[in-house]
């Protein structure tokens, strides 16, 4: 009886210890990309990374944060099993939707686009515009047709015109004489030729190439005109309309690279935001497409004088934690980030980081 006692005691005493066995702490990943993950002195701070360890303490779970190199290795995270969760806020897409669940959302934004700022004064130039149009594929494309327009009837003149020695020389051979009939054609065609055919047949001919120079000449002028006034308006950047043809960089697994493609933009992709700005800064693109807050918290604490965010935010959409589908995260979080604004501290978070909407 008293070795059962004993046992029984042993068990009620130990039961305190077998109910406080610790769970497995909750494993989320996340991409450095400031203001909401960063790394300092050794630390993750940001505001996705505040807002997470709030959501955490009020799930009552521990949780472990691990770093990833970028958007794609994330996502591998969670289908391969390695993480519960992406806590860096990712847009909801109906893509990303089919093969995760997203969390309610963490904020509300937009892209924005960011540009050099010396880059609207070199576009003042003008020679830049002009230089890019004359080693410009239309330009060659001009060029041709010109040469080809005076070619051909330079080769008619020199071999009919030689025997009336009118207007080429009877006595020139044919380098000499085909050279001769090419500045006459090109004066006809300018409407600068000071002689003229004598026969009926001659003339005729005379006046419709003069005519056929004059539309040319017209065509190739207004082409010009319109080329260099538009090479001019592209100089500047204003917002995404802007950014057909240019070399604009964003971060790899971005929900912009798709939006960019529809634009005709030229893409570069860069796996950390900071790569990204450093294309930028060294003129190895034109512009730098990404959430609207990373771009404005990097012209705030370190672009200042080297670039500028330019144009209103655009294809604005939630963010939202991550998670496998159908994981039992999913309604844990939801609830936790509810509390979190009910008792203020959302508001505290994005305030600090953001300031005052």
């Amino acid at each position: 009886m008293p070795k059962l006692a004993l046992l029984l005691a042993t068990l009620v005493l130990a039961a305190p210890t077998l109910a406080a066995d610790p769970s497995p702490p909750v494993r989320a990943v996340a991409g450095v990309f400031p203001p909401f993950v960063m790394e300092e002195q050794g630390s993750l701070t940001g505001f996705s990374i505040e807002l997470w360890n709030a959501v955490a303490a009020r799930m009552g779970v521990p949780t472990t944060i691990q770093l990833v190199p970028d958007t794609p290795a994330a996502f591998d995270a969670l289908r391969s099993g390695q993480a519960d969760v992406v806590i860096t806020g990712h847009f909801y897409t109906l893509e990303r939707d089919r093969e995760f669940d997203f969390s309610h959302s963490i904020m509300n934004t937009g892209q924005q686009v960011m540009v050099r700022s010396d880059r609207q004064l070199r576009a003042d130039l003008p020679l830049r515009p002009y230089l890019r149009l004359l080693f410009s594929r239309s330009a060659f494309l001009w060029l041709l047709t010109a040469f080809v327009l005076v070619i051909l009837p330079a080769h008619l003149l020199w071999f009919f015109g030689k025997r009336s020695g009118n207007l080429v020389p009877r006595d020139q051979g044919y380098f000499h004489g085909i050279f001769h009939s090419m500045a006459w054609v090109t004066d006809a065609m300018l409407g600068q030729a000071q002689t003229r055919p004598q026969d009926k047949i001659g003339r005729a001919l005379f006046i419709a190439w003069r005519f056929a120079g004059v539309l040319f000449v017209s065509l190739f002028v207004a082409k010009l005109a319109a080329t260099l006034t538009l090479e001019q308006f592209r100089g500047y950047i204003s917002g995404p309309d802007d950014l057909a043809g240019r070399k604009v960089a964003t971060q790899a697994g971005s929900t912009s690279v798709d939006h960019l493609r529809r634009l005709g933009a030229e893409i570069s992709t860069y796996p950390l935001p900071d790569e990204a700005f450093a294309a930028l800064r060294g003129g190895e693109v034109d512009a730098v497409v990404l959430a609207a807050p990373a771009l404005q918290y990097y012209e705030l604490k370190s672009g200042s004088g080297r670039v500028k965010v330019v144009g209103p935010e655009f294809r604005k959409s939630d963010l939202g934690f991550v998670v496998p589908l159908g994981s039992p995260l999913h309604r844990k979080i939801d609830s936790a980030l509810v509390a979190v604004r009910e008792d203020g501290t959302y508001e505290r978070l994005r305030e600090r980081w953001f300031g005052r909407e």
